[in-house]
């Protein structure tokens, strides 16, 4: 497997669909001490995804208090317009986004995910616009 760039794009969000899969990335992102970032496809109707990341792969990562909130504070805006479930998972170490409608979609979201947990936060502004 080829590394991850940090942030990792959208293209190049690993599929974690299955045990073998989950456990191949979870394993590359550990070797690269990099933020575990993944899509998974799960039942339900229709094609629905979730994003994984996890920051426990990179020890030596700080996650920046304000790119934290901006994650939480964009996680609640996706539960409160029924984007996600709401028994999805802003943090502050592990982050899941339960029932994305489709692969496109959670790409853009772990990609966004992912660039805020490295401190960049446009990316999650333009997926998730904060509401005025």
């Amino acid at each position: 497997m080829e590394p991850l760039p940090t942030p990792c794009p959208a293209d190049r969000i690993p599929d974690a669909t299955g045990l073998e899969a989950f456990e191949a990335a979870c394993k590359e992102a550990k070797e690269q001490r990099v933020v575990f970032i993944a899509v998974e496809e799960v039942g339900g109707p229709g094609p629905r995804w979730t994003v994984k990341a996890d920051a426990l792969t990179a020890p030596q990562h700080t996650i920046d208090p304000a790119a934290y909130n901006a994650v939480r504070e964009a996680v609640l805006r996706l539960i409160r317009s029924h984007e996600i479930r709401p028994d999805s998972s802003a943090g502050p170490v592990t982050f899941d986004l339960h029932d994305v409608e489709g692969e496109v979609r959670a790409r853009e979201l772990a990609a966004a995910l992912h660039a805020a947990l490295y401190g960049d936060l446009q990316p999650l502004t333009r997926a998730v616009p904060p509401t005025t």
